[in-house]
């Protein structure tokens, strides 16, 4: 087991399986047919993202470098937490970018029945030690637990 320390966005505990992206998330197409088509497993939509694509992300730990695309990514994730089609967590290892977490955010204060907990800044080293499948725990004070 490993624990990597970064810095908390939204608050939160969870444990879930890993699921773990190289290369940038693009919400909008990640998230497209779970906003649009009712999909509640939100199966990765982006054909870009050959880590992600076709995989589930609802209740996985998402383990990702950064958000990359549209200006509608904060909605985006807001829009899976509202609809209960978000992922267990968030983990970046780079800073979270403003328009993902002002989703995130959002998402945390005005939906009282949803739980996704975000930390960025994680490192370099946490995405090139997790793989899919691997346990994610995440706890109160910003630290990741990988198992």
């Amino acid at each position: 087991m490993r624990t990597f320390t970064g810095r908390i966005v939204a608050e939160g505990t969870i444990t879930a399986p890993a699921v773990v992206s190289k290369g940038g998330l693009n919400t909008l197409a990640s998230f497209q047919k779970a906003l649009q088509f009712g999909d509640k497993k939100a199966t990765c939509g982006d054909q870009n993202n050959p880590d992600l694509y076709g995989k589930a992300m609802a209740g996985k730990a998402l383990c990702l470098p950064r958000t990359i695309g549209s200006t509608t990514g904060g909605l985006v994730l807001y829009g899976a937490c509202s609809l209960k089609r978000q992922p267990a967590c968030m983990l970046f290892s780079e800073p979270i970018d403003s328009l993902a977490a002002a989703g995130a955010i959002l998402a945390d204060i005005w939906i009282d029945d949803v739980t996704m907990p975000v930390i960025d800044s994680l490192g370099e080293e946490f995405l090139e030690y997790v793989k899919d499948g691997m346990t994610i725990t995440v706890k109160e004070n910003g630290v990741v637990e990988v198992e």
